[in-house]
């Protein structure tokens, strides 16, 4: 859907973003929904009602001394949230049974996305030019710095599928200044990259993406979603992964964002939707964008700031967490986060 077919959805069903509760949220600041259901979380179409918990709202965890957060990962069997502050250049732990939140680790290599491996471990994207994993003892092996015997740019966002090989995306964005990396000279292309991590042997799985940055498999890993922060407009592309998991295919654009929008990380849901944390100049919508599988938007998360960043988690996948720039977020979901998001 085109993001003038998206506001004039909007207007069909009388959502103007001038008069909106969502937006004077926004400009005042995050305030805690006073009643059910939360205001903030609206359907875009009614397809995306079946998917809003009634008596659910939107929970602000922690906020203060962040820069620029990034990168959520939820750890159900220690029942704890890891996520980044790349300027701050740490990762931080919030716990689920306390609320209590500490420095997981610092330095960090300005460590933007997160994710774990099929065995749990932790997979790190750092703008340090690195992709790492984190073993269960807590020391770190790299993964990935290089290819072609050029370092990498800053690797931005990362997913592992079912068969351990880790995609990554590699834009320049940490390397472009001093703020939240260490500015350098870009020596490859923006590319998506394939790492089978027990061979050692990188490809590239996608070279057509002008700036690549959030990306997730659909539920059975048979297409790719991943942002393309560089088109003009921006867009969320998507490819057929072969059977194989070796390669992509088909590239083309799944949703173009509205003039001035644009999307970061995103998710998947059991249903096929991408949940994307989403960022605009246009008060209101701020927050999280669903899209379902054929495109279309269907409903929104409105969140104080732009949204960077976001994940699935609770003992049932079915807490949506989000990262802002400068806060986390939660809101309970009538859907369920796929494997690993």
């Amino acid at each position: 859907m085109s993001g003038t077919s998206r506001r004039r959805l909007l207007q069909t069903v009388g959502m103007t973003l001038a008069a909106s509760t969502v937006a004077s949220r926004a400009l005042a600041g995050f305030t805690e929904a006073v009643r059910y259901p939360d205001t903030a979380v609206r359907a875009l179409d009614p397809s995306f009602s079946k998917y809003i918990v009634f008596f659910a709202a939107i929970e602000q965890l922690y906020s203060g001394g962040m820069r620029y957060t990034e990168g959520p990962v939820y750890f159900g069997d220690g029942r704890y949230l890891l996520w980044t502050d790349i300027p701050n250049n740490r990762i931080m732990k919030w716990e689920e049974s306390t609320g209590a939140v500490t420095v997981f680790r610092e330095p960090a290599n300005y460590a933007n996305g997160l994710t774990r491996d099929r065995r749990g471990r932790l997979v790190t994207a750092e703008h340090g030019r690195k992709v790492t994993r984190t073993e269960y003892d807590g020391s770190i092996t790299v993964l990935m710095d290089s290819f072609e015997g050029k370092p990498l740019n800053s690797p931005n966002d990362v997913v592992v599928a079912s068969d351990e090989s880790v995609w990554f995306t590699d834009p320049p964005f940490g390397i472009a200044g001093n703020y939240s990396g260490v500015r350098a000279k870009s020596e490859l292309p923006n590319n998506v990259y394939r790492l089978d991590p027990a061979t050692g042997r990188a490809t590239v799985a996608a070279s057509d993406v002008k700036a690549p940055n959030g990306l997730c498999f659909s539920p059975d890993e048979s297409k790719l979603y991943i942002v393309d922060s560089g088109s003009r407009p921006v867009t969320v592309r998507v490819y057929d992964v072969a059977a194989d998991r070796m390669s992509l295919s088909n590239g083309r654009v799944h949703f173009t964002c509205g003039e001035g929008e644009a999307p970061d990380g995103i998710r998947c849901d059991m249903d096929g939707n991408v949940w994307a944390a989403y960022g605009a100049v246009n008060v209101g919508w701020d927050g999280v964008l669903v899209i379902n599988p054929e495109g279309k938007a269907i409903g929104h998360i409105g969140l104080p700031e732009r949204a960077a960043n976001l994940c699935f988690g609770g003992p049932k996948r079915n807490r949506l967490f989000m990262v802002t720039g400068r806060a986390l977020y939660s809101l309970y979901v009538n859907a369920q986060g796929v494997p690993g998001s």
